[in-house]
């Protein structure tokens, strides 16, 4: 397995980070997840787009996203698989121990991990821990991800493969690392992103292409929804058959079997829409 990390490919084995490294001490970066079919990365414009966003946002200096995009392809060259998990993790860098940052640069690292197609349905769980959509990092994609493991970890607990979270003012916001829809009268709806959910990449393209309107959702429309789905980079979409205790037996239902049938063809007509 390559690595590309500050400026070359390595070997797996000598690809490493220092210790001190910002990213590692208190979780000071950002990162992008893009899906790679047969070699070649899907919606990598985007994706490096919303890395620089992530990396303004927690003021570190503006990512150099030719280099990442290079990157990007001579690690996909170097690896080849059907189908991947190509990671972008952009860091601090070597910093003292503490929350001040430090002037050595900062770290670029680009990785690849198989990865398999996901069932057409999953079983989800809701968690009584809130999103803030008021916190210094709503709506980044930053590498603080301990409370996302902890949620996701309840989710494998219960049998799910995914955790719902509510705002601070009770509304539906998102999961551990996917957006959420549901379907009402026909209609789907997904959160806005002043709920404090992630500007999710196939969630914006799932919006496009299907005609979704965004909407403040009360938690309880889970107890609702004629049909609920997800969306991730390595989900695209996928339907929900049971939420909690609710089962929705006929998941996928129409409208999420015509959304991922949607986003199946505009996805292969265009890698990089």
């Amino acid at each position: 397995m390559k690595i590309w990390l500050n400026g070359g490919l390595r070997d797996i084995d000598s690809a490493r980070v220092s210790v001190l490294d910002h990213g590692l001490t208190v979780g000071d970066g950002v990162f992008e997840t893009v899906k790679s079919v047969e070699g070649r990365p899907f919606a990598l414009t985007r994706h490096l787009d919303r890395l620089a966003g992530s990396a303004r946002g927690l003021g570190l200096p503006e990512p150099d996203l030719d280099e990442a995009r290079r990157a990007c392809v001579a690690v996909l060259e170097a690896n080849p698989l059907p189908l991947g998990r190509l990671r972008i993790t952009y860091t601090g860098g070597l910093s003292p121990l503490g929350s001040d940052r430090g002037d050595q640069g900062t770290t670029l690292i680009v990785a690849l991990g198989e990865a398999v197609r996901r069932p057409d349905a999953t079983a989800v769980i809701t968690v009584p821990w809130t999103r803030n959509e008021r916190g210094a990092l709503t709506g980044l994609k930053t590498t603080s991800y301990a409370e996302n493991v902890v949620a996701l970890a309840r989710a494998h607990e219960k049998g799910a493969s995914e955790a719902l979270f509510p705002n601070t003012v009770g509304q539906l916001c998102e999961g551990t690392g996917s957006n959420v829809f549901v379907v009402l009268d026909g209609e789907i709806l997904t959160p806005p992103l002043a709920s404090g959910c992630l500007a999710g990449i196939t969630r914006a393209l799932a919006v496009e292409w299907t005609g979704a309107r965004e909407s403040d959702l009360p938690m309880d429309v889970l107890e609702r929804a004629d049909e609920v789905f997800l969306t991730s980079t390595l989900r695209d979409v996928q339907g929900v058959h049971r939420i909690d205790g609710r089962q929705l037996t006929a998941a996928p239902g129409p409208v999420t079997t015509k959304a991922m049938r949607t986003f199946d063809e505009r996805a292969a007509a265009d890698l990089d829409p």
